[in-house]
């Protein structure tokens, strides 16, 4: 999806999930129950006959990927573990099923025009911590590439301008208002443009939205504003589902993340996975699956997902004991969303 002011960049619509679902089925905010347990068999995930996923002849990303993390703002530590064990987690073999590693096989089904299929091979290869808010406190869209470009010039610590197979991550933070962030988008990606940066790289933004809109773009882990439900820290019959690792914002943006890796994995310059017939507006391979995170999910409803003991909600297993929940996204082979913790 892309909203109706974006001209040329992509703006992948993770929240307008909310939206969407409140239109087509019955308010979001009241379609995932606690009574139902996160179990749930029927199968919605999506429907082949109505999506018309198509090749546009284009890159995708089949070289081993170098990530880069631009940490704009002041960010707490215990957030930042959370994020770097989920990009860790992308091509650890050594997690029991199902993986991060086993929900990014979807992705790598993904091929370009000479066969070649998306990478498995995701290595966090540089931070940047840009703390002293380079561009202000709140940031327009654009605004992103001027950060990278101050990230990969900056002495003496400065981020490779890497064009060959670098991907720029850059995450705001909790203080940090960026244009469009929860009114219309938790996250987006294009790719740079040389006039500003000196080379064209992929790149996404994604903002941590714990303070500013958790029920927007940290759901299911809290309810959206309008629903009427308490705030997860009062005692009001609140059942919303547990962050697994302790943190709505941190543990939303996860899944913000996957979303977007997904989506700058297989359209990079946006000219190769997309449904629709506009390439400035496209539906990407995680935008067909919003919402989705287990069998049976769709109409605001998750889908059926894990449960630890203490009640935290979660569909892979990560590095270092991690859990987090993510989002499926569309697998071509089967035509559906799908994801490793799928009943079929």
């Amino acid at each position: 999806m892309a909203m109706a002011t974006r001209k040329i960049q992509k703006l992948p619509c993770y929240v307008l999930l909310v939206f969407v679902l409140c239109i087509a089925f019955a308010p979001l905010a009241l379609s995932w129950r606690q009574n139902e347990g996160f179990d749930h068999d029927e199968n919605y995930e999506g429907s082949s006959d109505f999506v018309d996923l198509e090749y546009h002849m284009g890159p995708v990303l089949a070289a081993p990927i170098n990530l880069y993390i631009i940490w704009y703002g002041h960010w707490n530590p215990s957030h930042q573990s959370t994020i770097r064990d989920f990009l860790y987690s992308l091509s650890s073999s050594s997690v029991s099923y199902p993986s991060v590693a086993d929900w990014w096989k979807t992705v790598k089904l993904y091929t370009d025009q000479t066969g070649a299929n998306i990478t498995g091979s995701i290595a966090l290869s540089g931070e940047f911590y840009d703390s002293r808010y380079s561009h202000g406190g709140y940031l327009s869209r654009l605004d992103m590439q001027s950060i990278i470009k101050n990230a990969v010039t900056s002495s003496p610590r400065a981020l490779p301008l890497n064009a060959h197979n670098g991907i720029y991550l850059v995450l705001t933070s909790s203080d940090v208002q960026v244009q469009d962030f929860c009114r219309a988008v938790c996250g987006f990606h294009y790719f740079t443009f040389p006039t500003i940066v000196g080379a064209t790289v992929p790149y996404a933004w994604v903002g941590y939205s714990g303070t500013q809109c958790p029920g927007m773009c940290a759901y299911p882990f809290a309810w959206p504003q309008y629903s009427g439900k308490p705030p997860p820290s009062t005692n009001g019959g609140n059942n919303i589902m547990k962050a697994p690792n302790g943190d709505a914002g941190a543990d939303g943006m996860v899944s913000v993340i996957a979303h977007e890796l997904a989506e700058v994995s297989s359209n990079p310059l946006v000219n190769a996975w997309y449904a629709g017939e506009d390439p400035t507006a496209p539906q990407e391979i995680a935008d067909l699956c919003l919402g989705v995170y287990g069998s049976g999910g769709g109409g605001g409803y998750v889908g059926n997902v894990y449960k630890d003991r203490r009640g935290n909600g979660y569909n892979v297993n990560g590095v270092k004991g991690r859990r987090f929940l993510v989002q499926w996204v569309w697998n071509p082979v089967k035509r559906r969303c799908f994801g490793p913790n799928a009943k079929d």
